[in-house]
């Protein structure tokens, strides 16, 4: 089933699951949050798609329910390893069963449309403020986990994206590869000049790598912010204006010029950590060892970030909730505690290859393991993000359909940002 059906597909299930919940053919256990932790029964229910379906992650997440266990003894723990592509799906079918989880990690974006339905419990009950987030996490992402001023979750690691340049290939261009472009326009005059052709004019080496074959909404999230225009403020479309429209064209005059549209190597990689590009957007980490792209590929790279009047470093991540219609709150509480602990964490960012989205994330194992990762952890307080609508879910596949259609001529860029605005709510 593709995201937007998904997205229609949980709007109708939540609905429905809300008013029927508890009516449903699930058996819920009883009300836990009076009794003693030592003495609490039941089935704690967990929506994870942090750790994968493998011996690794299930031994990962294991260690995580044993020191959950250690409060509440008695309670079993079910998880469910979910995937970013059928979490949907799986949150919108446990509630139109009336078998609601009790704790759910989803992602960056995802919060404001499940905490606008009444799906998420205000985690302020169980003390989680803004101010506890900047003492023991990364303040950065307080927006993502709010809505309509209230904290609805607890963030755990980050997926940062960044942009690195190969040094040979600018050095090779007549370019400093010490003083790299980040405005729309010296990455656009620095992309020219890196692009490579053969006699036919057909181009050989990309100048600048989107690493969006798919759609462009993240790339131009992140170009727009850097304009210091977020996409959504106070839940409201903010793109709609001249810093959006000069940014869709700007990402409009780049696909056919420095790079091919939709190109893309076999590995999914960026094609700038193997040379395809001489230049590009790259995610938060890269395995220098003969397994990966191997030390000198390491060596040819250096890392920076957009700045068209802001520096910025797109993030995205993986935060903890409480859902709303639990029979656990206090023991998903805990659970997100023992999920929340730096060991978790490191355990959750080698797996996935994120950064822990706890203080000092720099010095964190995996920020060490590989330079790539060390520079988006430093940079984790720039974040900015995609989403910030309550359908936002809907508004993710709209984005990456209608702006593929303006960058490609096929469709005015000023007519679809309008539209896309008109559909956000």
């Amino acid at each position: 089933m593709k995201r937007g059906r998904l997205a229609l597909v949980l709007a109708t299930s939540l609905v429905t699951g809300i008013a029927g919940a508890g009516c449903g053919n699930g058996v819920i256990d009883k009300d836990t949050d009076g009794i003693p932790p030592a003495e609490a029964t039941g089935t704690l229910r967990v929506l994870i798609p942090s750790f994968p379906a493998s011996n690794k992650g299930k031994e990962a997440f294991e260690a995580v329910a044993a020191d959950f266990k250690k409060v509440y003894p008695k309670m079993k723990v079910e998880p469910n390893y979910a995937t970013y592509g059928n979490l949907n799906e799986k949150i919108s079918t446990s509630i139109a069963a009336g078998i609601p989880y009790d704790v759910m990690v989803t992602g960056v974006g995802w919060i404001q449309p499940f905490a606008s339905k009444r799906i998420f419990a205000d985690l302020g009950a169980y003390g989680v403020t803004p101010e506890l987030i900047k003492e023991q996490s990364t303040a950065a992402m307080i927006p993502t986990a709010t809505y309509d001023g209230k904290l609805f979750a607890y963030p755990l690691v980050a997926d940062a994206r960044a942009v690195a340049l190969r040094i040979s290939a600018f050095k090779e261009a007549g370019l400093d590869p010490d003083k790299p472009p980040t405005t729309m326009a010296e990455l656009k005059a620095a992309a020219e000049k890196l692009t490579k052709r053969d006699a036919n004019g057909t181009i050989t080496r990309t100048g600048f790598d989107m690493a969006s074959p798919t759609g462009f909404r993240q790339s131009y999230t992140t170009f727009l912010a850097s304009t210091g225009t977020p996409l959504y403020v106070n839940g409201q479309p903010n793109y709609n204006n001249a810093k959006g429209l000069e940014t869709l064209e700007w990402i409009k005059s780049m696909i056919g010029n420095v790079q091919v549209f939709g190109q893309q190597n076999a590995a999914q990689q960026p094609l700038v950590l193997t040379g395809e590009a001489a230049m590009g957007i790259v995610g938060g980490a890269v395995d220098c060892s003969d397994k990966g792209i191997g030390q000198k590929n390491c060596d040819d790279l250096k890392f920076f970030r957009f700045n068209n009047g802001k520096e910025v470093e797109f993030v995205g991540g993986d935060l903890a909730s409480i859902g709303s219609r639990s029979k656990h709150k206090k023991a998903a509480w805990a659970f997100i505690q023992a999920l929340s602990k730096p060991s978790s964490i490191d355990a959750i960012a080698k797996l996935n290859r994120k950064i822990p989205a706890y203080k000092d994330a720099a010095n964190s194992p995996q920020a060490k393991s590989n330079p790539l990762s060390k520079f988006v952890a430093g940079g984790l307080e720039l974040a900015v993000y995609e989403g910030g609508s309550a359908n936002w879910l809907e508004m993710r596949a709209n984005f990456d359909a209608q702006l593929t259609q303006a960058v490609l001529g096929q469709k005015d860029p000023a007519k679809v940002l309008a539209n896309l605005a008109g559909q956000s709510r």
